[in-house]
């Protein structure tokens, strides 16, 4: 039997309220103890102890939005280094987007990706599958049967579901398998810009998206939700009239989930101005009211979880001028350092940021997981929240080398990410 003690810590489980100094103890893989009385005697022989210094021991992240290219395009990222990534970020869980080529649509997909997961052996893995074949959003995937095979939810990844008998159907029959339908909301004819649709983008020359275009789009399936029941997530939020629709949807008694990633709540369309293309998201920065507001929406539970929206692109995807470079933005790495800055300004406590990064997502995921407690896996992660560092693009362990943190000092680092009671990741 393997046991690991893991001392001194500060033991932080949002999921319970948890906050304390004290120790944790994992046999086989499993947490078996934990508090502030555990060794409060003596710690008995045979046990390797980890001294953790009087930091903060909390449950794995999970990340519930992760873009990779594999398959079908392993030059901008795998799932190895992805989860290499991953591990170095404090996520011991991430969900993958079917934006593969082939698309994961099929049972055969879902395998492929779990035995992937498995050979890598570094994180948990878990695919989400296309709500519609091929992505094309005509007509649906087999909800029933991808469930059943192990996908955790159902979404065209980065493409919004603009038609709206097919997201009625969706909702209706995914209804009967408790089935989570994940969109990203946007109104594509209202979508032909490359950042922000503001006073700013008239100045830079480039021609914008407006907040509308999301807004529009969530109230339109909330509605739809509301004649069909289910359950529905909207994967990012980006402004606040978003925001606002979503926490009178909630009112109302809606089964509406939202997440929000870490680049929407640290930057901004003023990050723009350097027409640097990793700023280029989707959906894009907004004003700085607007961030405050998903700020805001964040610490009163509004939203509910919040991602890295990693989506590694190549250096030629981004080569380009802004208006031509591809979207997107790597994240894992920087996911809970990025928003450690919300904890040590004050706009967020240290048990909100974990909890939308820990038990909720595990909870709208079935997963189980996402706690510090006895007898559940031990998914757990070390993190200086006080440590200062600086990010170089470079020195990350992803395949595609595209933050929108590159040189920016980040307050915050993870000192050990461990699996299943196996460490997968210390700091060198």
């Amino acid at each position: 039997m393997s046991r690991t003690g893991f001392i001194n810590a500060r033991l932080v489980d949002p999921a319970s309220g948890r906050y304390e100094f004290g120790n944790l103890l994992v046999e086989d893989g499993i947490i078996t103890d934990l508090g502030s009385r555990l060794f409060a005697d003596a710690i008995p022989d045979g046990i390797e102890i980890v001294d953790c210094r009087g930091q903060v021991l909390c449950p794995g992240l999970i990340d519930m939005r992760v873009f990779t290219g594999e398959p079908g395009a392993e030059h901008r990222e795998t799932l190895r280094t992805a989860s290499l990534a991953a591990a170095a970020g404090g996520v011991t869980t991430f969900i993958v987007m079917p934006n593969t080529n082939p698309v994961i649509d099929d049972v055969a997909l879902v395998d492929y990706i779990e035995r992937r997961a498995r050979d890598t052996g570094i994180v948990h893995i878990h695919p989400m599958a296309a709500l519609t074949k091929g992505l094309g959003g005509r007509e649906m995937t087999e909800i029933g049967l991808l469930k059943e095979a192990g996908a955790v939810a159902f979404t065209d990844g980065d493409r919004s579901l603009n038609d709206a008998l097919i997201m009625r159907r969706a909702l209706s029959y995914a209804a009967h398998f408790d089935a989570l339908i994940v969109q990203h909301a946007e109104v594509p004819e209202l979508s032909h810009g490359v950042m922000n649709e503001s006073e700013l983008a008239g100045r830079l020359g480039l021609s914008g998206i407006p907040a509308v275009a999301e807004t529009i789009m969530i109230e339109r399936d909330l509605r739809l939700l509301e004649l069909t029941g289910g359950r529905y997530h909207v994967s990012q939020v980006s402004c606040a009239a978003s925001v606002d629709v979503i926490a009178a949807a909630k009112k109302r008694g809606l089964k509406v989930t939202c997440g929000v990633s870490a680049a929407h709540l640290s930057l901004n369309e003023n990050d723009v101005q350097s027409y640097r293309t990793f700023f280029k998201i989707s959906p894009p920065l907004r004003s700085e009211d607007d961030r405050r507001a998903l700020v805001a929406g964040l610490a009163e539970g509004t939203i509910d979880v919040v991602v890295s929206s990693h989506d590694p692109q190549d250096a030629e995807a981004k080569r380009h001028p802004f208006a031509q470079a591809s979207y997107g933005a790597i994240g894992l790495e920087t996911l809970i350092a990025s928003c450690l800055s919300l904890v040590h300004n004050g706009e967020i406590t240290l048990q909100r940021l974990l909890g939308a990064l820990t038990h909720v997502p595990s909870d709208l995921l079935g997963l189980g997981t996402g706690r510090l407690a006895v007898g559940l896996p031990a998914d757990l992660v070390l993190i200086d929240i006080g440590a200062s560092w600086i990010v170089q693009a470079d020195g990350l362990r992803s395949i595609s080398k595209n933050t929108p943190f590159d040189d920016r000092r980040l307050q915050g680092r993870v000192l050990r990410t461990v699996v299943g009671g196996r460490t997968v990741y210390t700091q060198d």
